[in-house]
């Protein structure tokens, strides 16, 4: 019996995802200047990874 499509697509999901986490964008806005400490970590502004 084979495997279902979808079953199979999950173990081969390598792929990084475009979805920031929290931590990631604050790490990125310190960077770039946009954030400094004390700033609130929530409504932050969106942004785009590195490329």
């Amino acid at each position: 019996m084979s495997q279902h499509r979808s079953l199979r697509a999950a173990s081969t999901s390598g792929k990084k995802g475009n979805v920031m986490k929290r931590f990631e964008r604050v790490e990125l806005l310190k960077k770039r200047g946009q954030w400094k400490q004390g700033d609130r970590v929530t409504g932050l502004r969106k942004t785009k990874g590195e490329q």
